[in-house]
């Protein structure tokens, strides 16, 4: 069952089931479930938000193996979590804005994004597919010079407006381990990879974080980029205003976003 948030014709925001070529709508929070009453509109009516407003966005770095071989960093031996601010937070076809402060090595990361449907707290793997609601696709955006030259931390250079395109819609279906993710920056594949290279599984990284932070209904967990960033390529690629980045996970579908 693919969710998502909507806005109609009239700008009111809905919880929706997609279907062929209508939506079931309703108001209330997608984690508390489909009501028996829904009203009905046609897709083409309605444009697609991001999936959910996130209270925190978790971020898995270095979770695929081919990355961190490019990175020329080790594996490391528990997830190395961040967080990226929710005002970050962007869906599909909005801009992706290269911000003032620091537009010049601004980078992509395709990933699937883990979305959180029910309070969870020192969760085991095994018990952790019970507490999400499902999966979507986003855009771990990066300023590389603020993470890796100027600041001594991650936060700023992960958290600038509209940092985390997200969507378009959550699969309540568990990807499979030969699930793809695909980046393509202008229609050209620069990131491509299957859930089989993650060093920490999805209920493994949800069961750790949820030993980390009590994870609340909607927060969203990224499980980290497969290889092809812009920074490790020679020359470096960076994102440029009119460039577009689409994030393509089988199963789920293309998060799309220009950059302005």
């Amino acid at each position: 069952m693919k969710l998502a948030r909507v806005m109609d014709e009239n700008g009111r925001i809905r919880s929706a089931v997609l279907q062929k070529e209508s939506a079931l709508l309703w108001d209330g929070a997608l984690w508390d479930g489909v009501p028996e009453e829904c009203g009905r509109a046609p897709l083409s009516s309605l444009r697609l938000l991001a999936p959910v407003l996130p209270p925190n966005i978790v971020c898995a770095g270095l979770n695929y193996k081919s990355h961190a071989q490019e990175s020329g960093m080790a594996l490391p031996p528990r997830p190395l979590l961040f967080l990226k601010a929710t005002t970050s937070l962007c869906g599909p076809e909005d801009g992706i804005v290269l911000p003032p402060a620091a537009p010049d090595e601004v980078d992509y990361e395709a990933e699937l994004a883990v979305v959180i449907g029910r309070r969870a707290c020192a969760v085991s793997p095994e018990d952790a597919p019970r507490y999400v609601l499902g999966f979507t696709c986003a855009n771990d955006v990066s300023a590389r010079d603020c993470q890796l030259r100027l600041d001594s931390q991650w936060a700023r250079g992960k958290s600038f407006d509209t940092f985390c395109p997200l969507g378009p819609c959550i699969e309540t279906q568990p990807p499979a381990l030969s699930c793809e993710i695909t980046g393509r920056l202008n229609g050209e594949c620069v990131q491509s990879a299957r859930l089989s290279d993650l060093i920490f599984p999805l209920w493994e990284l949800v069961s750790y974080c949820s030993h980390q932070m009590t994870l609340l209904p909607g927060t969203v967990i990224l499980t980290g980029t497969p290889s092809g960033v812009g920074f490790a390529r020679t020359p470096p690629r960076y994102l440029r205003p009119g460039d577009r980045f689409e994030v393509s996970i089988s199963g789920i579908g293309t998060l799309s976003n220009p950059v302005r």
